[in-house]
């Protein structure tokens, strides 16, 4: 027990303090009904990054984080600008695939230029949970706490144009502004995110606890408390899996995740067989 405390201790804390955070924007997100803006996203930073390892810069380097941010943002004003256009000719959910598509090729393209970019690209996608540092995770705790607090004092303009998008344009409210902040801080959580976990685990968290807790629950309490309680609860389960039968930590922990999903699915049709 002593021995699995110290290998796994520091990615147990991030996944104990981290998919806080995806989990609450995994259900605006759900709501918003663009399942795969958290990869094109995270895959748009990813492009950023490559940018900088093609200039020479390290992975680690504050360099490499700020173009990833730089790239981030915008990607933020361009799902900002068409969200509700075009939505019977054109849905947004196509041209955020169009984006995610772009921007991996595009990476692609820029790693096989550098002597580390199958490496760099494997890091990408399935990240290394791992070998997570304290300041990895205490760096990105910090950035989650702030822009928690600013869903917090916002949080009304934060759920209304989320939850109630008609509500908030007859309101008069500046809808582009506000989805543009919105999806420019939901782009520092990605960024951040991919960095530990990779874009394939981001996605997970984001979007598998927030599904299994809309399959159970309406309220928002309720969404949230379920949507934590099954990504903590799967994040532990997934790194006792990959420690006990040494396998790679996020695709265990993705898998967890999805066994947790089928659960709750089974669940939400026998709750509805016993009410009808």
């Amino acid at each position: 027990m002593t021995e699995i405390f110290t290998v796994m201790k520091w990615p147990l804390i991030a996944c104990l303090l981290l998919p806080g955070m995806l989990v609450y924007l995994g259900l605006h997100i759900v709501r918003r009904e663009v399942i795969f803006v958290d990869l094109a996203l995270a895959q748009v930073a990813s492009l950023g990054a490559c940018v900088s390892l093609l200039l020479g810069h390290e992975a680690g380097d504050p360099q490499t984080y700020l173009w990833s941010v730089g790239f981030t943002l915008i990607g933020a004003a361009i799902f900002a600008v068409t969200r509700m256009r075009n939505h019977a000719r054109v849905p947004q959910e196509a041209l955020i695939g169009i984006t995610y598509v772009v921007a991996a090729a595009a990476g692609i393209l820029l790693l096989s230029r550098t002597a580390e970019g199958n490496e760099e690209l494997r890091r990408t996608l399935i990240g290394d949970v791992l070998l997570v540092s304290p300041k990895q995770v205490l760096k990105t705790f910090g950035i989650y706490l702030v822009i928690g607090a600013v869903h917090f004092v916002f949080r009304k303009k934060f759920m209304m144009i989320s939850f109630e998008p008609q509500r908030a344009e007859a309101e008069g409210m500046a809808v582009r502004w506000w989805d543009f902040l919105f999806y420019a801080l939901f782009g520092l959580v990605v960024t951040s995110f991919v960095q530990i976990g990779g874009v394939l685990l981001v996605f997970s968290y984001l979007i598998v606890p927030a599904v299994c807790a809309n399959l159970l629950a309406r309220r928002v309490a309720a969404l949230l408390a379920l949507g934590w309680g099954i990504a903590t609860a799967s994040g532990v389960a997934g790194l006792y899996a990959a420690y006990r039968f040494d396998l790679p930590t996020g695709a265990a922990i993705i898998c967890v995740l999805g066994a947790a999903l089928l659960l709750c699915g089974f669940a939400a049709v026998c709750s509805k067989k016993k009410a009808a």
